[in-house]
């Protein structure tokens, strides 16, 4: 069926917009990721566009039943543009997803802000769109900690320039934008040499002409070809054709260097992406970009009025978390560790979108494990308390993992079924996945102390199963409500300790309470103690129960690790 065109930008062309730029993308996405090469070769540009527009348009979409919803029994109300605008650019800065998504979240918010224009007329004509593309291209390259030439900044801004010389309706300006960002994208390779050594044009800038292309057919009703305009590239593989360009898909030797920016591409460049949602004041930001800038590279950071999507590149995963808890409060974590294949860690000539062999995907209850869980290598997803991740979190964590083979490991029982389901998808997608079933995560800690990646898959899944089922577990909390437990009734305030899922010690004191958890647990035996401390635990637990573990059990070592906010003010393992 032909799109019906739209005349002015008001909120039902919002969420046109964000229809069509989501099936636009989804038509897209394989070709974006298959050209993927800047700024890490991980072959995920077009999916975590996807994902972010697709926030976008759920947002957008709630906006709209809400008001339906309110309108009772009379005619169905419309949001406002306002309303919209800001639930696209909210969905779209708390769904972005890699280097390139969270780019186009600040695009978004930047034409939210000149379109929903408090306490003025809106910006619904021709050049209210053309003045919103300009901002959003201005705000999406100040959000960018080193701006580099030949990505989607470029094709922004070019789009920004062409909008602003034209004259005319939505429509109009739409088109030239369109034309502008076509004509930067084809240019990209003579930018960047890591896409003209791969005879590619920017992932980036490709996605964003995608989406454009949905503006031009919300406000004129008709589907632009990426091919339509000179200069533009192939629209069956989006590579450029000039005979000094390679044309073969893989990057050559990295090692020539460019520049520092939203992503260098040399060798041996940092180990992890790390990216979260974050509750902060502008000034605690500003101080966390400096801090980010001198860890890592690709540093992007957008949103504003106290929520920011943060996204870097760091060999030290667990400081960057750190770093965003001393700005404010952190969550929706993702740590990725970049495989050894991809195009920050390879050398010579090596294909860039190479798998890795294997890869753990472990789910973690707090930000302190979940830097040590990618510090030992694994692609973490962050459970907070309440917040228990979906089997579609797991299913993406998987496919950032970038591998032949998966563990996934749940670190919860109440995740069992959720990851066995994001297993199945991955085997789907033939990806070969086991699961093993980790009810705590020093289990988990447990099971990657003996991970292997050079043995045999089975052999592997089966040393790490062992090594968790041997290692009992043990949480102290805090109740919330009164309720019969095994060890009787509790009230709300007291001291809990469970043992392997089971409350067994009903106290008032948190030291005294771990105390006679451990002494339970040490009683059937046991080498290692692992403790977990929360950032509630209180101060010197750790080191009493390290000291009553030397005396008491000459034989048993103890390590400690801060888990952060967790939900249980201390975890324990007993191998």
């Amino acid at each position: 069926m032909a799109q019906v065109p739209q005349t002015f930008f008001d909120a039902l062309a919002v969420r046109t917009w964000c229809g069509l730029a989501l099936t636009a993308l989804g038509r897209a996405r394989e070709e974006i990721d298959a050209i993927n090469v800047y700024p890490v070769a991980d072959g995920d540009t077009g999916t975590n566009l996807y994902l972010t527009v697709e926030s976008a348009a759920t947002a957008v979409e709630a906006v709209f039943a809400g008001h339906e919803a309110g309108s009772g029994a009379g005619p169905a109300r419309k949001p406002s543009l306002a309303d919209a605008a800001r639930a696209m650019a909210h969905g779209a800065l708390i769904g972005a997803r890699g280097n390139s998504g969270t780019i186009l979240a600040q695009l978004l918010r930047g034409m939210a802000q000149v379109l929903s224009a408090d306490g003025e007329t809106p910006h619904t004509d021709g050049d209210g769109l053309s003045r919103a593309l300009r901002y959003a291209a201005d705000s999406a390259r100040q959000a960018v900690a080193h701006p580099v030439e030949g990505t989607v900044l470029s094709v922004a801004s070019a789009a920004a320039d062409a909008a602003q010389g034209a004259r005319g309706d939505c429509g109009t300006v739409a088109r030239a934008a369109y034309a502008g960002a076509c004509a930067a994208l084809a240019a990209t390779p003579g930018q960047l040499a890591v896409l003209e050594r791969a005879g590619v044009v920017d992932a980036g800038g490709r996605g964003l002409v995608a989406v454009l292309a949905a503006l031009v057919e919300t406000f004129t009703g008709e589907l632009p070809a990426l091919s339509a305009l000179s200069g533009s590239p192939s629209p069956a593989r989006a590579r450029v054709e000039p005979a000094d360009v390679v044309t073969h898909p893989a990057c050559a030797d990295p090692a020539a260097g460019e520049d520092r920016g939203d992503g260098p591409d040399g060798e041996g460049g940092p180990a992890f992406e790390v990216i979260y949602l974050l509750e902060a004041e502008d000034t605690a930001v500003a101080r966390l970009r400096r801090r980010l800038d001198a860890l890592g590279d690709s540093l992007v950071v957008v949103g504003g009025d106290g929520l920011w999507n943060v996204h870097v590149h760091v060999d030290d995963a667990g400081a960057a978390v750190e770093a965003g808890v001393e700005a404010g409060r952190p969550y929706r974590i993702r740590i990725t560790h970049f495989g050894l294949d991809d195009a920050h860690t390879r050398g010579g000539g090596r294909p860039p979108r190479e798998r890795v062999q294997r890869a753990v995907v472990a789910v973690v209850p707090g930000e302190g494990l979940a830097g040590l869980y990618a510090e030992a290598g694994a692609t973490t997803v962050l459970a907070r308390p309440g917040e228990p991740p979906a089997s579609g979190e797991l299913v993406e964590a998987v496919r950032r993992a970038h591998a032949r083979e998966v563990v996934l490991l749940p670190n919860d029982a109440d995740l069992r079924h959720t990851a066995a389901a994001a297993a199945e998808q991955a085997r789907t997608e033939g990806i070969r996945a086991a699961l093993i079933p980790t009810r705590s995560a020093v289990q988990g800690i447990a099971a990657l102390a003996v991970h292997e990646p050079g043995r045999r898959f089975d052999e592997d899944v089966v040393a790490m199963t062992s090594a968790a089922g041997a290692t009992r577990y043990a949480e102290v909390a805090v109740a919330e409500r009164q309720s019969w437990t095994m060890a009787g009734i509790c009230q709300a305030g007291d001291v809990l300790g469970l043992i392997d899922g089971d409350v067994a010690v009903i106290g008032s004191d948190v030291t005294t309470a771990a105390e006679t958890v451990l002494n339970r647990m040490l009683a059937a035996g046991g080498e290692l103690v692992t403790l977990v401390l929360g950032d509630e635990a209180p101060e010197g637990v750790a080191e009493h129960l390290r000291a009553r573990v030397r005396e008491a059990y000459l034989a048993v070592d103890t390590v400690v690790y801060r888990g952060g906010r967790q939900g249980a003010l201390l975890l324990i393992g007993v191998e």
